[in-house]
């Protein structure tokens, strides 16, 4: 059976009319700087209504089979992630601990005694003596000032935040996934263009030396064609350190090691999507970081209040009854009840050096901290969004005039090369030429693959389809509670089962 334990329901009745108020302020989101529209969305298209959101399955907007079956891994087999996760939980039991500060404190004991009383003294049975005693207590602690709830609202704080931090950390491993992939991609790409550019080199190559023995060109130009074809199988098996490391890196992202992933080559297809961007007030409720930044806040409020509740006075209440005799036959009888109400106590510290004012600057400074931390995070996401728009829109450009440069370089190399045929120029020309070709094709694949990257970092900016409605909320900070997390012993010693 599952129990919903919120500060709300664990509050016993008898608390009622004791229960104060809760000093400290009450959590208010800080302002901070919005803008009405993102600087270089300019010609960009606006988001639709019914589309200003980005799936939560983020990663399939790129329509790639293998990368949306490697994505989906991250959540359930990631260590970080795990890790968080593991944290999310402490902070739930951390809610807990100080829900449970709220109810009263019961104790049963139990105490067994034998002596015997010092010469001299009266008393109506001499000699050796047993004395049996069992007994119940109660202490309790009215939250008068709501030093215990505001503790409460200041753990459950932390607990949201805890869970955002996990939301943003599942975001980032992934977009770290899709950039690394994208990577890899590319360099498939690249080692593709120079198996191309070394089968044509290996062509020119033959070229020069049936010219060479024919007498029409010189022993220069067939060392060039050599030396350049190495090069060009020199700089292919090089793009395979990058990879392998690119493809260790995603099996770690997903839980793996190294040796339980392999990636094979296939060419770059996929084509950057179209990401609707919504208003810059709408980032604010879409950023795991942002809405981590806003809980931390209002757990720094709360701690405000706890330190302000410390410079009122403390009530404490008890209750005790039980049985004591002499001998155990007449233990539990009438005639050997005793109870006790009390001792109620007050407490007031009068003098402490300035301790307590100190605690209270230093929770006020704290707020003050977590604040500016929000309003950076905030700006910082704004930056994000902004430099990615920039980036994919600039690079759009680059693109168009790369493939343009890409034809032309080309085309030199076809010409040069029948010129070289003619004998009309020098080898020095084709090695030019073919030079030129191959640093624009380098370049159009790493455009691309830049332009990719780009949009993986727009929808990390724009939070991935995350949404801080999906944060838990007060009543579900404190996670599940069993009957079984009641009792007085962990579970596991007992025997007992929680499911």
């Amino acid at each position: 059976m599952n129990l919903r334990i919120s500060s709300l329901m664990i509050l016993p009745l008898i608390s009622l009319p004791l229960a104060g108020c809760m000093v400290g302020p009450d959590h208010v989101r800080p302002e901070a700087a919005v803008t009405d529209a993102f600087k270089e969305a300019k010609g960009w298209k606006p988001a639709q209504p019914r589309d200003t959101a980005l799936p939560q399955k983020w990663w399939q907007i790129f329509n790639d089979p293998k990368l949306n079956e490697l994505v989906e891994q991250v959540a359930g087999a990631n260590q970080s992630v795990a890790q968080a996760e593991a944290q999310y939980r402490q902070a739930q039991h951390l809610v807990q601990s100080s829900q449970s500060s709220l109810l009263p404190v019961a104790t049963l004991t139990g105490q067994v005694s034998r002596f015997q009383a010092a010469s001299g003294q009266s008393i109506a049975v001499p000699g050796i003596r047993n004395l049996f005693g069992l007994g119940a207590g109660a202490v309790w602690e009215p939250d008068l000032w709501g030093r215990i709830r505001r503790q409460v609202e200041a753990n459950t704080g932390s607990a949201q935040a805890s869970a955002a931090a996990l939301h943003g950390l599942i975001l980032s491993s992934q977009a770290t996934l899709a950039q690394n992939y994208f990577q890899l991609k590319t360099l498939d790409a690249q080692k593709a263009l120079f198996d191309e550019t070394v089968a044509a080199f290996a062509k020119t190559l033959e070229i020069t030396k049936n010219r060479y023995a024919v007498g029409v060109a010189g022993k220069t130009d067939v060392v060039q064609a050599e030396a350049q074809l190495e090069s060009a199988r020199a700089q292919a098996v090089n793009l395979g350190v990058q990879r392998a490391r690119l493809e260790h890196a995603i099996a770690v992202l997903i839980g793996k090691t190294p040796a339980e992933l392999s990636l094979p080559a296939s060419p770059l297809q996929v084509q950057p999507p179209s990401i609707p961007v919504s208003l810059p007030s709408e980032l604010l409720e879409r950023r795991p970081d942002i809405a981590a930044a806003e809980r931390q806040v209002a757990a720094a409020n709360a701690k405000i209040g706890v330190a302000k509740a410390a410079y009122f006075p403390t009530l404490n209440l008890a209750v005790s009854g039980g049985f004591q005799s002499g001998d155990t036959d007449t233990l539990l009888t009438m005639a050997r009840r005793y109870w006790a109400l009390g001792p109620a106590g007050a407490a007031l510290t009068i003098f402490d050096g300035g301790v307590k004012n100190a605690q209270y600057q230093q929770a006020i400074a704290a707020h003050d901290a977590t604040v500016a931390g929000y309003r950076q995070t905030v700006l910082t996401g704004f930056q994000e969004v902004e430099d990615n728009l920039a980036a994919l829109r600039i690079l759009q450009e680059e693109i168009q005039v790369q493939d343009k440069a890409v034809q032309a370089a080309e085309q030199a190399v076809a010409l040069t090369l029948n010129q070289y045929k003619a004998g009309t120029v020098s080898y020095l020309n084709v090695m030019t030429a073919q030079t030129v070709a191959l640093s624009n094709q380098q370049t159009a694949a790493q455009l691309k693959g830049e332009q990719l990257n780009a949009s993986v970092l727009l929808v990390k900016a724009l939070g991935g389809g995350w949404n801080e409605r999906l944060l838990p909320t007060k009543d579900e900070a404190d996670g599940d509670r069993e009957w079984t997390d009641y009792l007085i012993l962990p579970v596991d010693l007992l025997g007992f089962s929680q499911k």
